[in-house]
């Protein structure tokens, strides 16, 4: 009885139409992701608990592709999208521990759930300038209401979150310059030598061919990684991690970044949205008619 008081009472996600709706499902959205990742577990707190419990060593892909799924949900997965962020409440209940500096930690505790919530918003700005164009004023407003939408999605309550972009900036500064660190899982994500194993997703002849080749292809895909995690992040929180940047990496990144800008509006749309957005677009348009 209780299940149509839930939702209906259950937080709407961003709206058809929106700025994350037009830029969650983008391909480009894949070559961004790295980095808020790489910036969530720079928390202590926050990589303990992935150091910890999650599965990032052992299954990469499967994490990496359920984790795909859960932030395409967020934004196009309508009466989906609140029962997938409770879900990862449920999933965080029981991951506590103690990180790095001898301090307890606890998955939900607000200031880290909101802070694993609060990178997408930086990461989007900055990387959306680099792989699309500049957003402006009105639209980074818009993006900041719609992630906004994202973190009551993910069940954060609304005085955890800056409600404005002149809130946001403060509160993002201050983590950046009081906890952020290069953790044991941030060196781990730009390591170059990482034992991954082969992709193990996909087509049966992809994973094939890729399990072959994997021995030559892992390091470069791991240097590539790397580049892309640096790269996308916004520079001053690649600065308070410590992570070394040099000009000639910023101008390759410009290079690959204008080669992205030009191709991607132009392939087709089952190439350039990832299937939840693809499908969630096809709904919208059926909708209209």
């Amino acid at each position: 009885m209780s299940r149509p008081q839930e939702e209906s009472t259950a937080p709407a996600p961003p709206p058809v139409g929106g700025v994350l709706w037009s830029v969650a499902g983008d391909v480009r959205a894949l070559l961004m992701l790295p980095a808020a990742l790489a910036m969530q577990v720079a928390h202590p707190a926050i990589g303990a608990g992935v150091d910890e419990h999650s599965v990032f060593r052992t299954d990469p892909w499967g994490r990496g592709e359920r984790s795909l799924r859960s932030v395409q949900l967020w934004v196009y997965g309508g009466e989906e999208a609140a029962e997938e962020g409770r879900r990862l409440r449920r999933l965080h209940r029981d991951i506590q521990g103690t990180d790095a500096h001898g301090r307890t930690y606890h998955a939900l505790t607000p200031a880290y759930y909101s802070w694993v919530h609060a990178t997408g918003f930086p990461v989007y700005r900055y990387g959306l300038g680099l792989l699309a164009r500049p957003l402006t004023d009105a639209q980074e407003r818009q993006l900041y209401a719609e992630w906004l939408m994202v973190g009551r999605v993910l069940g954060i309550h609304d005085r955890d979150m800056p409600q404005t972009v002149e809130e946001f900036w403060p509160h993002y500064r201050k983590v950046l310059a009081e906890e952020l660190e290069a953790t044991t899982v941030v060196r781990e994500l730009l390591d170059p030598d990482l034992p991954v194993p082969a992709p193990d997703r996909g087509p049966r002849p992809l994973r094939f061919a890729l399990r072959l080749l994997w021995p030559v292809l892992r390091r470069p895909f791991l240097r590539l990684r790397a580049f892309l995690t640096m790269g996308l992040m916004p520079p001053d929180a690649r600065e308070a991690i410590g992570l070394e940047w040099t000009d000639a990496q910023e101008r390759a990144l410009r290079r690959f970044a204008g080669v992205v800008r030009v191709l991607v509006p132009v392939l087709p749309e089952r190439l350039r949205y990832l299937p939840l957005a693809r499908k969630a677009r096809e709904a919208a348009r059926r909708a209209k008619r």
